[in-house]
């Protein structure tokens, strides 16, 4: 009980002090995660988009396929990565293994799938209430599924903070791709492993409540998103009344 204590007393101060070591560690994570959601975000809300509103033969086996890489084990997708980045790999000239780059590739790779769907579905329910409506006014599927994903703007926007946390909370793929080299591709779930198996708590301990803050930050702000869109959509129609 004595060494927990210490340990913990130990992390915070190594949180509060600014511990360079630490802080790098975090800086680092954040700029990777926020950088792979950026790439996974960008193409995902736009696939998403287009996938709740078009209809195609084979869409069904799409969305199944879809599905089943939300499943993906980490560790499965960051294996494929290395093979493609390896040397002998079809991506070797890039030179990206055991990069800041591969990381991010990794970790874009994981989020796609999932910002895919979240918004196939959000924008698939949003066309069943304004499709008919907008393909009377003679939006195309383009056009329909560029309004939409507007009109469900706020949902996306709690999409991308769920991706982020996704991310940022990754650990086998990024240990693959990234190797966990100390300085250079040491991220905070990397590093919370490998200092735990050194023994070394305090900084693993740091790196936990740093990550574990910043879940919480995420979870918050996708608390208050939902309760401000639903007060929102509660008094609109009182403003229409109006």
């Amino acid at each position: 009980m004595n060494s927990f204590t210490g340990s913990v007393a130990t992390a915070f101060d190594l949180i509060i002090s600014g511990d360079p070591v630490l802080w790098t560690v975090v800086l680092r994570s954040l700029a990777v995660s926020a950088t792979a959601c950026l790439l996974a975000c960008s193409a995902g809300i736009v696939l998403g988009a287009w996938l709740g509103v078009v209809r195609f033969r084979g869409r069904d086996t799409v969305l199944t396929v879809l599905n089943t890489f939300l499943a993906v084990p980490a560790v499965v997708v960051g294996l494929v990565i290395y093979l493609l980045l390896s040397r002998s790999g079809p991506l070797g000239f890039l030179g990206w293994l055991f990069s800041f780059q591969a990381m991010v590739l990794a970790q874009a790779v994981l989020v796609l799938p999932l910002v895919t769907a979240l918004t196939r579905q959000a924008v698939e329910d949003a066309e069943r209430e304004h499709g008919e409506q907008l393909r009377s006014l003679g939006a195309g599927n383009g056009l329909r599924s560029l309004l939409l994903a507007w009109d469900e703007r706020y949902a996306l926007l709690t999409v991308l903070i769920t991706a982020f946390g996704r991310a940022i909370s990754e650990v086998g793929a990024v240990m693959i791709v990234g190797g966990n080299i100390e300085g250079f591709t040491r991220v905070m779930t990397t590093a919370i492993a490998l200092e735990t198996s050194k023994g070394d708590l305090p900084l693993a301990l740091g790196l936990g409540l740093v990550l574990m803050a910043v879940v919480l930050l995420l979870n918050t702000l996708v608390s208050v998103l939902r309760r401000w869109r639903e007060r929102a959509d509660g008094l609109m129609p009182l403003a229409v009344a109006a």
